[in-house]
Order: structure tokens, then C-alpha cells, then sequence
């Protein structure tokens, strides 16, 4: 998919037409004059507009995650997430998915569940040293009547094993017994499971099993994990009660968010909420906003409804980039309940303290394929984070199908030229460093230059197009040189404006750096 913003014309004046035409996207204001976009030494994807003014013969183009071989031992269920750590033996990846409950009975019968929330669901944990083939630890700590999976169950509670969404938290004086923490809940009360069950026979026993408690309310409720296995509810009523509307059943995330200096949480809302003549909810699907200083007091979720006409869009999937934790990933799963139910992932961004997400590209991220059983209902998620498992490659796992997809570092988004020349000029920027370091792929006959001008369009004398030595080759951190070397060090702190001149090329990221 590519999206194009014509010859030579000025972005910010299409960011405004585009906002009218298509929702959440945020317009970056241009700065004041001897100011600029201050960005530091952090690194900058091209995934949204903020560093845009013009281009010309150029394009955004959105590339789409390749599918791997399936791994002999893939990570295969429902509502997963996944996370880079480590311990004393290395990097370890560590995963969280939904299966279904192979003990689950009612009044020692098989028993149907009673939807969103029902017994009939646990969640299970795994491990991975490489990211590729995973591994289920025998954990037993509940016990299965059913042998015939490895017993890695880490939770049988309902409402909460429907929606577990674990996350590593980073703040920087969690308490180690908290070092893993979790949303989970549903916007129905306990009473209305249990009502439901002791119908159908479930006995006191059976209830406790399942982990009803009558009186609870609806909600997200707030869990805490010293090592991601071990879990306990740490919160004895909602953190985020239920607003208006149906809400909830979807993954709800949260994360600690280092360049806000809060927890923010995306949750699954109901856009215009109204009940029709049959009872039934009606409304879009779409995401909130809320931000916390302490993981239990939580702000009134902002509602940020990015959905366009007729879309519901589920598991926001909402995290920190891994490298630059102030641009926000979502690869929500978008679903169509007008045609079969079918779903396919999409890609969005939002910025941190931002109540908009990004749509550059509204088409799909991740189609469903020529597999059958990826036109079924709800048949498409990704996993909860992409994730680096190697220097030059970043995974998305589609956990529903065990199958790995992959990008390049930074690969979300390119600046694409093609046998033409075209360019990109940014906004003025204010950086730190002494070197400009760019994630940058040309063909064999391609090229990219880069000159530097001042906020006003001027080059700066030695750092001109005809001073670039000229950037040939595919890498994931490439310098860029002139004629007097690579230092840039007396522009720093002052706007600056960047000028790419290329063809065959794909520009996809850039930072300042400190030699």
C-alpha cells in the first residue's frame, strides 16, 4: 500500500483535508519561527506525518509482515501476548495465550459456557529462547484431570481468563513481586454467570473451581506476577469500571510508559452505544485512553475512535515501539460482523500524551490469506507486542494460527522512491548528537543524499547535496557522510531542516547519535 502526497506539495495542508476525511489522525502543529520539532538523539519512524513538509516523487509506503515456515513447536491460542526478557541463561521470550478448558464440565457434563467471561476458558504460559520454537513448561499448578497437553495453566478464574493481559512492567522502582502486571475483567457481574450455571446444575465445588465470586462486579481489575507465572489479583474492585455501553471483552492493555512517566491502558469501548428495538447492543467496537501514576487509580478513558464507517476494531494491541518507546504500536484486529464475522489486523500509530491514533494506511495490515480457516469468525489476531528477534528482524506472531511474520527493524513504514528521483524535506528539527544515523535500503542503482539546511531552506555551507557522499547499499543504522566527514555537532541544538534526495530507495528511520 502506498499513500502519496503529490508533487511538491506542503503537508501540512494535506494533513488537513486528510483529517477530514478519515478519523483519528492527529495534525502536528509546524513550528514556531526559531523553533523547531524537538527530537533529540531519539530515533523517528516515518509511520505519521510529524516530520513531513514536503515531497515530491516520493511516497509512504506500508509493508506488509512476511509469513515464516511454521515452527515445529509454534506459539498457537487466543488473546496472546508476547515479551522480550531475560535470565541468567540469556534472552528469554515469554508468552501468555487462551486455550479452552479440556476439564470443563457442569453438573459433571460437558456444558456450552455462557460467552465472554464463561468457565470454559484458561490461560496457559510458555517460553522461547529464540523467538521461533516455543516450549511449555509443565508448571501444575492447578490441577487437570486432562493429560493430554502439558499442564502450563497460570490461571482458571473467571471472568479473568478470558482476557489476561500480561505486561512487563519497566517503571524504574517496581517492587520485584510486581514486576509482572496485568488488566483482565469483563463488564458483567459475577451474578451473572453464577445465576446462569447453578441453572444448568453447577455445584458449589464447581464454582469454586471456576473462581466465581458472587458480588463481584464488573470491570477491569488489577493483577500482579513476581515471575509471570505466579499470579495474584491485587485489586478487590475495578480499577477502570464499566462505562457506558458494552465494554471489555477484548485484550485491555497497559504498559508503563517511559516517556510519559505514567501507565497508560487501551481498552475496548463502544463507539455511539445505543440498544436497538431487539435488545441487542449496537454501536462500533473501537479503543479508550486512561493513564495512571500508580496502577490503581485510573483517569476517565478518552475515547479515541479511530474506526472508519462500519469498522469494529478489537485488541488494540497498543505498546511502546522497542525502539522508541514514544511512538505507540496497534495492530488491532478489525472485524466485519456483516460478512461472516470475518477479520483481518491492521497498522496504527498513536504518540505518547496523544488521544488520536494515526491512519496513514487504512487498508489491511495482515489479510487473512488463502487459508479457509482464516475466513472463520474472529479468526485473526496478533499477539500483543512486535517483538526484535534479531538485530536486522522484528516478529508478529498471528498466535489464533501459530504462524510468525516478520519485518525488518524499523520496517513498518518506508519513504519509498522509485527509478525517479523524489524527495522529502522535514520540518525544522532540533536534535542532539554529532552524526545522523538513517535505517536505509536502495536497490544496486539506487541513491540517497542527504543535505542539511537551516530552518529558513538554506543549505548550510559544507553539508549540501553535492557534499554527500552519495548512500548506496541496505542497512539497519547507516551514517551519513559529507566532504569534511560525518560531524554535525554545531548544528546541534538548532532547527535544522533535512533534505532527502533519492531513487530506488527506501528510507525508513532516523536518529541523531553522539559519536
Amino acid at each position: 500500500m502506498k499513500f502519496n502526497l503529490g508533487t511538491l506539495v506542503n503537508a501540512s495542508k494535506v494533513m488537513v483535508l486528510y483529517l477530514a476525511l478519515s478519523a483519528g489522525v492527529t495534525q502536528a502543529e509546524s513550528p514556531a519561527p526559531g523553533k523547531g520539532i524537538e527530537i533529540g538523539s531519539r530515533l523517528e519512524l516515518f509511520v505519521d506525518q510529524l516530520l513531513v513538509d514536503k515531497m515530491e516523487g516520493v511516497e509512504f509506503q506500508l509493508h506488509h509482515p512476511q509469513p515464516m515456515p511454521i515452527a515445529k513447536s509454534p506459539l498457537i491460542g487466543d488473546y496472546a501476548t508476547v515479551v522480550k526478557d531475560s535470565d541468567k541463561k540469556g534472552v528469554l521470550y515469554r508468552a501468555w495465550y487462551r486455550t479452552k478448558d479440556p476439564d470443563y464440565t457442569v453438573a459433571g457434563k460437558r456444558h456450552g459456557g455462557k460467552g465472554t467471561g464463561g468457565p470454559q476458558e484458561l490461560y496457559r504460559y510458555a517460553e522461547s529462547r529464540d523467538g521461533h520454537e516455543w516450549t511449555k513448561p509443565e508448571l501444575n499448578l492447578f490441577k487437570m484431570k486432562d493429560k493430554s497437553d502439558v499442564n502450563n495453566v497460570i490461571w482458571t478464574a473467571a471472568p479473568f481468563t478470558h482476557n489476561l493481559a500480561p505486561f512487563l512492567d519497566e517503571h524504574p522502582d517496581c517492587p520485584p513481586e510486581e514486576r509482572f502486571k496485568a488488566l483482565a475483567g469483563v463488564e458483567r457481574t459475577s451474578e451473572y454467570y453464577t445465576v446462569s450455571l447453578r441453572k444448568n446444575g453447577a455445584t458449589d465445588a464447581e464454582l469454586k473451581r471456576y473462581g466465581y465470586t458472587d458480588g463481584l462486579p464488573g470491570g477491569l481489575f488489577t493483577f500482579v506476577s513476581p515471575d509471570g507465572i505466579r499470579w495474584n489479583r491485587s485489586s478487590d474492585k475495578p480499577v477502570i469500571p464499566v462505562p457506558e455501553g458494552k465494554a471489555f471483552d477484548s485484550q485491555n492493555v497497559a504498559f508503563w510508559s517511559e516517556a510519559e512517566n505514567q501507565y497508560v491502558a487501551y481498552v475496548r469501548t463502544w463507539r455511539d452505544p445505543h440498544t436497538g428495538g431487539n435488545g441487542i447492543q449496537n454501536g462500533l467496537r473501537t479503543i479508550s485512553r486512561t493513564t495512571s501514576s500508580d496502577f490503581k487509580e485510573w483517569s476517565e478513558p478518552v475515547a479515541m475512535e479511530p474506526n472508519l464507517p462500519g469498522e469494529h476494531l478489537y485488541t488494540s494491541q497498543t505498546h511502546a515501539y522497542f525502539r522508541a518507546p514514544h511512538i505507540y504500536i496497534s495492530t488491532p484486529t478489525r472485524y466485519m460482523p456483516d460478512r461472516g464475522s470475518s477479520t483481518d489486523i491492521l497498522f496504527m500509530t498513536t504518540r505518547a500524551g496523544s488521544t488520536s491514533y494515526s491512519r496513514l494506511f487504512k487498508d489491511a495490515f495482515i489479510r487473512p490469506g488463502l487459508s479457509r480457516d482464516r475466513w472463520g469468525n474472529r479468526s485473526n489476531y496478533a499477539a500483543r507486542k512486535v517483538i526484535p528477534t534479531s538485530e536486522t528482524e522484528m516478529s508478529i506472531y498471528h498466535a489464533k494460527s501459530g504462524v510468525r511474520h516478520v519485518l525488518r527493524t524499523d520496517g513498518f513504514v518506508s519513504v519509498h522512491a522509485g527509478l525517479e528521483k523524489g524527495e522529502l524535506l522535514t520540518r525544522p528539527l532540533v536534535f542532539e548528537g554529532d552524526e545522523l544515523i538513517l535505517n536505509v535500503s536502495t536497490s544496486a542503482a539506487g541513491s540517497l543524499l542527504v543535505e542539511v539546511q537551516d530552518e529558513n531552506g538554506k543549505p548550510l555551507p559544507s553539508l549540501t547535496l553535492e557534499d554527500c557522499t552519495p548512500i548506496v547499499g541496505d542497512s539497519i543504522e547507516q551514517k551519513v557522510s559529507w566532504k569534511q566527514g560525518s560531524t554535525l555537532g554545531a548544528q546541534a541544538g538548532r532547527p535544522v531542516r533535512l533534505r532527502f534526495v533519492m531513487r530506488e530507495c527506501d528510507l525508513y528511520s532516523l536518529k541523531f547519535t553522539h559519536n
